[in-house]
């Protein structure tokens, strides 16, 4: 098995082409095979960085420990006025604290709801909203998902985004104390999210994604820990503005995570970021992250 730390950052970079969209996936894995490291073909290497989505699961739909299911919700000024989300709560008797698990750039994939699902093995209760739902769902693989959410209203996503952090928040087995955290645009979108609920939202973790909005960052109430990876220049250009905005503004205690050596930060393992301590006092402790795929 390639590790991380084995793979070319010329592959990496091919990579953060592929799944933004740039380029197709034929492309990214013709390209990767015409570099030669080694001696070899970096075609392995690029082919480790291929999502595996059924060997990834840590926490299966049957486990004792949850109860899970997709439910649907008014979505006002979204991209169809109704969105679609996968709801999961622990097995047993609420009220719960929330977290909203926001996905990447290609709608509500395996991976983010196998996400959901350790939220809620942890005590919490989950909701993971399809983006793509309005227009038929998650397609069954990330490249047609990815074209999919491209070719969506931006703003119209954002706001059934909203509107998912809104219904969750009020949800009778909520306790009304809203954590969100997402993944390259989910963290992007976490971070919209910090400036547009405002005290409603008690902690974001964004993982590798595009700052807020400078003018909007006072807007801010919720304490945040940010992650970033050292090796990903283009996300990790926006951070000393973001943070120097942050700190300005006074409000909420805010840091940024770096992992060392990584192209992309590790997502949450959901212990060490929203714990129920953490949501009582509206502060997210540092993570013990583990590795996942990007």
């Amino acid at each position: 098995m390639i590790t991380q730390s084995e793979i070319d950052q010329r592959v990496f970079e091919l990579y953060d082409e592929y799944c933004h969209g740039h380029i197709d996936r034929r492309e990214f894995l013709q390209r990767a095979g015409a570099l030669t490291i080694g001696g070899v073909s970096a075609l392995a290497m690029a082919q480790a960085l291929l999502p595996r989505y059924a060997l990834a699961q840590t926490i299966s739909f049957t486990d004792q420990r949850i109860k899970a299911r997709y439910v649907t919700y008014p979505s006002p000024g979204g991209t169809s006025g109704t969105m679609r989300g996968y709801l999961v709560q622990p097995n047993a008797q609420g009220p719960f604290s929330a977290v909203l698990v926001i996905h990447e750039n290609r709608g509500l994939n395996p991976y983010i709801e196998d996400v959901a699902r350790r939220v809620a093995t942890e005590g919490f209760l989950a909701l993971a909203p399809d983006g793509l739902s309005p227009v038929g769902g998650y397609p069954g693989n990330d490249d047609d998902g990815r074209a999919l959410q491209a070719g969506l209203d931006q703003g119209k996503l954002r706001t059934d985004m909203v509107n998912s952090a809104r219904f969750l928040k009020a949800h009778a087995l909520s306790a009304g104390k809203l954590g969100v955290t997402g993944f390259c645009w989910g963290g992007s979108t976490t971070n919209f999210l910090a400036v547009t609920l405002g005290a409603d939202l008690k902690a974001g973790v964004p993982f590798y994604g595009a700052a807020a909005e400078t003018a909007r960052v006072p807007a801010i109430k919720a304490p945040l820990l940010i992650q970033y990876a050292e090796s990903d220049e283009r996300v990790n250009t926006m951070w000393p503005a973001f943070e120097a905005t942050l700190k300005a503004s006074g409000e909420p205690t805010c840091m940024g995570h770096l992992t060392p050596g990584a192209w992309r930060a590790p997502s949450p393992r959901p212990r060490g970021v929203f714990r129920q301590s953490a949501l009582r006092r509206g502060r997210p402790p540092p993570s013990d992250s583990q590795r996942a795929s990007a």
